[in-house]
Formats: structure tokens, sequence, C-alpha cells
């Protein structure tokens, strides 16, 4: 009876470890891709994350300003004022006024209320919350100070509800009435850009119902 043979030839081990390098090529292969995967997803889904964010924030802001008291019957709480930020480039823009202020707000000193606030996007920057007190000493002659809200916003457009003709129109810049004034729009439609990502967020300004009862 032969004797069991113990070991591996030379071309059984030479097999064995190629079958083994071709394996953790493979895997490799796998992972790294996985990897890349992931990221993208990962990236996908926390710009997803801060576009519904930032639009819930924008969207409460406005809201908090449309209630009692500033909210009063027949008031228009939001409108398009000519703001002058530090930067020296005036322009009409959304505004609105906090009463009771903002906790997320950084201010030098003790907040204040009657907090009045815009909204302005600037190019390759962000959005920007321009905001300062009624109430301040120098109101009139300081420039709001400023809020970076989200570096991914790219641009705000306007949609105006056309109640004769049911229907919405988008645009890019403020419409104006018959005597040149800017119009509030109906809904404010922000778009974030992130690399090659790009989303739309929806901000709705709220107005005051005729003849809201004031319990304040």
């Amino acid at each position: 009876m032969r004797g069991w043979r113990a070991g591996f030839t030379l071309i059984e081990i030479m097999l064995s470890m190629a079958l083994v390098g071709l394996m953790l090529v493979g895997l490799n292969t796998f992972v790294f891709s996985m990897g890349e995967l992931w990221g993208k997803n990962s990236d996908l889904r926390l710009f997803d994350q801060h576009v519904r964010a930032v639009t819930r924030y924008l969207q409460e802001a406005v809201r908090v300003a449309t209630l009692p008291p500033a909210g009063a019957p027949n008031s228009t709480p939001i409108g398009v004022q000519m703001i002058t930020p530090a930067n020296g480039a005036s322009d009409n823009l959304i505004t609105f006024t906090l009463l009771a202020g903002s906790r997320i707000l950084n201010w030098p000193d003790r907040p204040l209320p009657e907090v009045v606030c815009s909204f302005q996007v600037r190019d390759g920057q962000g959005l920007y919350m321009l905001w300062h007190s009624d109430s301040e000493v120098r109101y009139t002659e300081d420039p709001p100070r400023e809020m970076l809200v989200s570096p991914m916003i790219s641009a705000i457009q306007y949609d105006y509800f056309d109640a004769d003709f049911n229907r919405w129109t988008t645009e890019p810049i403020l419409r104006k009435d018959s005597s040149g004034n800017p119009l509030v729009p109906q809904r404010l439609r922000i778009e974030f850009k992130y690399g090659k990502l790009k989303r739309e967020g929806f901000v709705s300004l709220p107005t005051v119902p005729q003849g809201m009862v004031n319990l304040w």
C-alpha cells in the first residue's frame, strides 16, 4: 500500500496563489466600487437633508412673522423693501419682522425684539439673512447684520398665482405693478446646488386673512 502523499506540488501552490490573487482583486474592486457608490449616496442624502432643513427653517420664519400681533387683520407682515447691506448693493428684498426676535441670531449684546429680516442671494456665496432691530438707536444709519443661511442656495425665483387663469407663473425678479412698485409673490422657489446636484425648495408666503380676529 502506497503511503499518503504529504504536502503540495509547486504547480498546486502556484495555482492556489493565482486563485487567491484573483479573489483578492475581485474583492478589492467590489469594496472600492461600493465605497465610491456609498460616498455618492451619502452626499446625495446629506444634500437632500440640507435642502429640507433650510426650506423648513425659511418657511417657519415667514410663518412666525404672520402670527398676531404682527399679523393684524388686513395687514401685510411680509413685504418688499429696499435694503442696503454692508456691501453697499441696495436691492428690493423680501422683508418681514420677527416681533419676538430669534434665538439663532447672534447679537453682540442682549437680543432685541422687532427684528427686521430680509433674504438676499449672493452669487457664489449663498443665501444670507440680513437683520437688525427696529429698536436699535442707529437702525436707520447702520447696515443690517448678516447671517449665512446656506452656501448651497444659488438663486431665488418668485412664483405668482394668477387667479384669472388659475395658474402659477415663475419670475426671475420681483414682478411690479402698474406704478412700478414690486409685488410680493405667493411663493418663493429656492434653488439649491452642490456640484452636479440640484434641488428646489418651496416657501409659501402666508397672508393674513381679511377680518381675522386678533386675540392679542
